[in-house]
């Protein structure tokens, strides 16, 4: 089932990516970025609400909320970065430097989470980079 939520996320990512392209013409991509939050926390809590899920918020351990704020405020460095990036570069160009971050996962996750880094993870890393470069270029 996870892969299937994953390929629904890539779609919707790529959807992102065009819509966000056509919409950023002429607005600050700092409003932009801030715009498609707003939807993105309306839209997130009204699911939390909806499937009854507000109630686990007293269980959630200080860590655990230390670390989803840590996250959330990548998510929201990343964002600013994407549209700046977007705003002024081809759409072609700047989502394949932005999924680098499959690669930079891998590192990370063998760093900190200590996940198997194995052949096929490098192979794969590599291939990622290489078309990186190739679509970047």
């Amino acid at each position: 089932m996870w892969f299937v939520f994953a390929l629904l996320s890539a779609v919707f990512a790529a959807l992102t990516s065009i819509l966000a392209k056509i919409g950023i013409d002429g607005v600050n991509s700092n409003l932009a970025t801030a715009i498609r939050t707003v939807v993105v926390v309306v839209m997130s809590w009204g699911i939390v609400f909806a499937t009854n899920a507000h109630k686990g918020l007293s269980e959630i351990g200080h860590r655990s909320l230390i670390f989803l704020i840590l996250s959330g405020l990548a998510t929201g460095a990343s964002w600013l970065c994407y549209y700046k990036a977007l705003q002024s570069g081809d759409a072609s160009r700047v989502v394949p430097v932005d999924k680098m971050s499959v690669v930079i996962t891998l590192v990370l996750a063998a760093i900190f989470l200590h996940e198997d880094f194995t052949a096929r993870s490098f192979i794969g890393a590599a291939l990622i980079t290489a078309g990186t470069i190739i679509l970047a270029l």
